[in-house]
């Protein structure tokens, strides 16, 4: 990024003037993250961070969290700010503490989530000549981030940190990587707060839309025979979500989000279709195919929600494009009206001018629309066995679940995989930022450091990790972090005995070969449970769904392993499979 040097060196010249404290790398790096109001850091130390976490040490503002594993440490950092909004920030060693921190960096970059984090890297003098725990962190880190920096000098290492949280939570937010060289951070400089404002020349990203595109676009929309409006994870990121709803009512046009969406517009409202896409409902994706004008709000069209990009251009439609990234208008669709810009600007600003106007839509096509949608909404695609009494049914664990917190404060966390689909179809969420999932990345192992830092964050609330036997073994160390740190969550294993998404795909397309999918040696969860010092359940028929449930929301003050042995052939559907059109689904074992 231009510019950032010249910025520097204007604030190196300020500080050598000013009577700054002087202070060590590591005082300057924890005064900077508290003047962002950084509240929890978690991290894993090492030998080139040691001087940070001996400044940490030596101040009560800051609550550092040890985890069991840097991928662990990530994840927590990525559902705290998943849930606040706040940016979520994360502390690692060079070396494997950087590669192991990756997996977790790319999660929050492919959903573009608020993230700074700091690394430890090898004393400058030792770059490049394969010190003891050495990477090139830039290097590595550069595709799976917003920004990063490499600090070589101490005076440069608080706007640094300044500009990283700037970058990190204005315009299409995402992860930036700090990385510190050990030297950096016991070299002492003068320290002057930085301002509050920072501004970047190179960076500048729009907020507002351009007013004549937003006339256009509602113009088309109150013309439309066949509106539709698609929402994605930029209404929650954006905190449009109030905006959205009230555009929605004020037009009654039907509404579908994204899996990295639900909650933006209320589940529970006769105008909310469903989820969209590969396991979208019936009525969402005929909607989306058959919609003569498509309203798109913070989403970006990726292949699980549109299948087959000729199959969704097959039929005409005018489309409407809000996003804060430039880049991601029509990259993979052509749009008619792009509006770059905030998307709670954006929305409301378009709000005023409907209500400025007065403008309505057709009340004939409208209501032949939504028969046509009633039509579709009559398969019931979500129907399934609800009175199997032999076998646990897993979507009737996340109904039971549902039913009996759906009025409550409640977070729910998932891993990746068929448990993470049925949780985003049963589980109906009338809020923003309750569902908390790797939509991405699709990266298994997140749920309980999600639900962890979760649980830090809002102590108060119930928060639920719904995930499988595969998915959970990844990051299970860190049920020795809810111990120390006393976040008490539940976790809900729906336990099948295999990797389900991966056996679901072998049977469909891979004729029943199930290389690799079977789990043969799995551990006792219940006592894996108890010796990691929590609670264990065991549950193996539907009638103790429910009460297995109530048994772990009384038990507040501890966290709560419970493994629900699932029906082992039980697929998700609906189901558009790869290469396929969205309306082309597999709505039951009956289309195999």
């Amino acid at each position: 990024m231009d510019n950032i040097q010249a910025q520097m060196n204007a604030q190196n010249s300020l500080s050598s003037t000013s009577h700054g404290e002087e202070l060590m790398g590591s005082e300057i790096m924890v005064r900077a993250l508290q003047a962002e109001q950084v509240k929890y850091v978690w991290g894993y130390p090492g030998g080139a961070v040691l001087y940070i976490y001996d400044a940490l040490y030596k101040q009560d503002t800051i609550q550092h969290v040890l985890v069991r594993h840097e991928q662990g440490a990530v994840h927590a950092a990525d559902g705290y700010a998943r849930a606040t909004g706040e940016v979520g920030v994360a502390l690692v060693t060079s070396g494997p503490g950087v590669t192991n921190a990756v997996t977790g960096i790319a999660t929050a970059y492919m959903d573009s989530i608020p993230m700074v984090i700091i690394t430890g890297q090898v004393p400058t003098a030792a770059i490049g000549l394969d010190a003891f725990q050495e990477c090139d962190t830039v290097g590595i880190t550069r595709p799976i981030v917003k920004h990063n920096f490499l600090v070589k000098d101490v005076k440069d290492l608080a706007l640094t940190i300044k500009k990283a949280f700037h970058i990190a939570r204005t315009g299409r937010p995402g992860p930036v990587v700090v990385d510190i060289p050990k030297d950096v951070s016991f070299h002492k400089t003068n320290y002057v707060p930085i301002a509050e404002e920072v501004e970047m020349r190179s960076y500048n990203p729009v907020k507002k839309g351009h007013a004549g595109q937003i006339r256009k676009a509602l113009q088309l929309l109150l013309g439309a025979k066949r509106p539709f409006i698609y929402t994605g994870g930029g209404v929650l990121l954006g905190n449009a979500c109030a905006e959205l709803r009230t555009l929605v009512d004020m037009l009654g046009y039907p509404c579908t989000n994204t899996l990295m969406g639900l909650g933006a517009y209320p589940a529970s409202d006769p105008k909310f279709l469903g989820m969209l896409g590969m396991h979208g409902t019936v009525e969402a994706n005929n909607a989306m195919q058959n919609c003569d004008v498509l309203l798109a709000v913070g989403a970006r069209f990726d292949d699980r929600v549109i299948g087959n990009p000729k199959h969704f251009a097959q039929n005409e439609r005018k489309i409407i494009h809000i996003d804060i990234d430039p880049s991601s208008i029509s990259k993979r669709v052509k749009v008619d009206i792009p509006i770059v810009g905030d998307v709670r600007d954006v929305l409301t600003e378009m709000i005023n001018m409907l209500r400025e106007n007065g403008g309505k839509n057709d009340p004939q096509h409208l209501s032949n629309w939504w028969g046509q949608i009633e039509s579709w909404r009559g398969k019931d695609c979500l129907k399934y066995d609800r009175a199997a009494t032999d076998v646990i049914k897993p979507q009737a664990v996340i109904e039971t679940l549902w039913n009996m917190t759906k009025n409550d404060d409640v977070y729910i966390t998932s891993d990746v995989g068929q448990h993470q689909m049925w949780a985003a179809q049963y589980y109906r969420f009338d809020q923003p930022r309750r569902w908390i999932n790797s939509g991405g990345l699709g990266t298994m192992g997140v749920g309980i450091p999600y639900a962890m830092g979760i649980k830090l964050a809002k102590p108060e609330s119930e928060v639920f990790c719904v995930t499988g036997e595969g998915s959970v073994q990844m990051c299970i160390q860190e049920l020795s972090t809810c111990l120390q740190y006393n976040t008490p969550i539940k976790i809900m294993a729906l336990n099948n005995r295999y990797l389900g998404m991966v056996r679901q795909w072998q049977q469909i397309e891979y004729s029943g070969r199930y290389s690799h999918s079977y789990m043969d040696a799995l551990p006792d969860f219940v006592k894996l449970a108890e010796a990691y010092g929590h609670v264990g359940l065991l549950i193996e028929r539907p009638q103790d769904v429910e009460p297995a449930l109530r048994e772990a929301r009384r038990l507040k003050d501890r966290t709560v392993f419970m493994d629900f042995r699932t029906d082992p052939t039980e697929n998700v559907f609906p189901m558009v499979q790869a290469g396929k059109g969205i309306t082309e689904m597999l709505l039951g074992s009956e289309d195999l």
